[in-house]
Formats: C-alpha cells, sequence, structure tokens
C-alpha cells in the first residue's frame, strides 16, 4: 500500500473502482504542485495489506476523469462516510497533482458528498437511513407521475428500444459491483426520462438518483449485495415490460415498488 506523501506510517486511501479509470498513459506529478492538507486522519484502506493496481489516468480531462474515480469510489464503499481525506495523497493514488483532485472534491462538496476541512482536506457526509428514504420519496415524487404520463404517450417500439439499457443492469447486477451497477441503473433512468423532453427534469432526476446511490454510515440499503441489486434490475426489465403494454396500474405499483425498495423500506 502505498503511504500518502505527508502523513504517518501506516496512512493510506481507497482505491477507486477500476470500471472508473479508464485505460490510458498516466499523467506525471506537476512542478510545484499545491501541498497543504495533513494526513495523518485518514484511515487505512480496507484490505492493506492487500496489492492494489495503481489506477490509469489519461491526459486529456483529467479533472472529469479523478471526478468519475471519485464518485465510483463513493459507490463502491471504498471513501468511507466520516473519514477526511486529503488532495495531496488521492493525487499520489491517481498519478497526478493535487490540483484536479482538489477541484474534483469541491464539485463533490457542491453535491453534498463531501464536506472541507480546513487545512486537512475533505471529509466524506455521513448519511443515514431517512436521508435515503427522502431522497426515494422525492424522487418517486417526480418520475412516477411522468412514468404514467410517458405510459399513455410513447409507442410501444420506442420502449423496445431500452431493452438493452435493462438487460444492461441485469448483467451489471449479476457482476456483484455497485460502481458498475450503479453507473447503468442511472442510463436505464436517464434514458426513460429523456423521452419526456425535459432536460431539466432529467438533470434534477439524475442528482437526485445520484445522491441515493451514495452509502449509509455502517453499510444498510445504501450497500445492498448482489441478490439485491439484480431484484431491483429485474424490475427495470418487469418496468419496461408494463410500458410497452401500457398497463397503467402495473406501471404504477411497479415504480412505486421500485422506489420503495430504493429507500430501504421494501
Amino acid at each position: 500500500m502505498k503511504q500518502g506523501t505527508q502523513g504517518s506510517a501506516g496512512t493510506g486511501m481507497p482505491r477507486p473502482h477500476p470500471a472508473a479509470a479508464a485505460g490510458g498513459t498516466r499523467v506525471p506529478r506537476q512542478a510545484g504542485a499545491v501541498r497543504g492538507e495533513h494526513t495523518h486522519s485518514e484511515p487505512p484502506a480496507p484490505g492493506a495489506d492487500a496489492a492494489w493496481p495503481r489506477p490509469v489516468v489519461q491526459r486529456a480531462s483529467v479533472r472529469g476523469q479523478v471526478l468519475d474515480a471519485l464518485r465510483a469510489a463513493l459507490v463502491a464503499g471504498d471513501l468511507r462516510p466520516g473519514e477526511v481525506y486529503s488532495a495531496p495523497v488521492l493525487g499520489e493514488r491517481f498519478g497526478v497533482s493535487a490540483t484536479p483532485v482538489r477541484e474534483a472534491m469541491q464539485q463533490l462538496a457542491l453535491e453534498g458528498a463531501v464536506e472541507v476541512v480546513p487545512n486537512r482536506g475533505f471529509r466524506v457526509v455521513e448519511r443515514g437511513a431517512r436521508e435515503l428514504a427522502e431522497l426515494a420519496e422525492v424522487r418517486a415524487l417526480i418520475e412516477v407521475p411522468v412514468l404514467l404520463r410517458l405510459a399513455r404517450t410513447v409507442p410501444a417500439e420506442r420502449w423496445a428500444e431500452l431493452r438493452p439499457l435493462a438487460e444492461a443492469t441485469v448483467r451489471a447486477a449479476s457482476s456483484g459491483c455497485r460502481a458498475t451497477y450503479a453507473e447503468s441503473d442511472r442510463a436505464f433512468h436517464r434514458a426513460v426520462l429523456s423521452l419526456a423532453g425535459n432536460g431539466q427534469l432529467v438533470q434534477i432526476a439524475e442528482d437526485l438518483h445520484r445522491r441515493a446511490q451514495w452509502p449509509l454510515v455502517g453499510g444498510g440499503p445504501g450497500m445492498r449485495g448482489r441478490a439485491d441489486l439484480v431484484a431491483d434490475a429485474h424490475e427495470h426489465t418487469a418496468l419496461l415490460d408494463a410500458l410497452i403494454a401500457r398497463d397503467l396500474e402495473v406501471v404504477r405499483a411497479l415504480a412505486g415498488e421500485h422506489f420503495a425498495g430504493a429507500s430501504g423500506t421494501g
């Protein structure tokens, strides 16, 4: 495990999920990289004795790639709620300077995933089951009426075009990888809502969906296992069947169950 350049012995950081760090050339550390945060409070990564591959970051869109990798690490639980992580140590892990990491973390702070800790870095926000349930309720209030309206107006062939996305969620769930499933889950919901032709709706729903995928303190519904992911994914295919059949009652029931499951109450 590679230690932080400024932390005490044993300091480490969680490995971002490999799906978030696409292949490419590794970006060399920039000269004069900013180093200001203390890293002594950062926790060691789970399985610190294991040899983890260093994520590879391409030169183009470094900040965007780091942001994607950090988001995947949040979903996978590699960045643990309540813990503080510094930009220099995370930069060491990505093979980049602290600057793009700090910029990506600031974006996550705007999204509510982390909070700034002066002179130390960024703390992953601790969430409880109540917040997850509230997010699921808001998502249902937004998405269910849209689904019912679309079920009345969208032709069956348009729904059939979304079948590959629904099936992709099942494959991703079967892999047991939460980060991979989270991405495919959002892609399916985004495609469905896009049929409404309202870009603002899609953007707001996407933000709520992403926030709902962050893990809870100590696990819980936000850290569901493979069987839970597979069951959730099969709800996508069942919902698509109901939409194709224009069975509004089944659409309403399935959507309600889907969001109840996302809240941890189903």
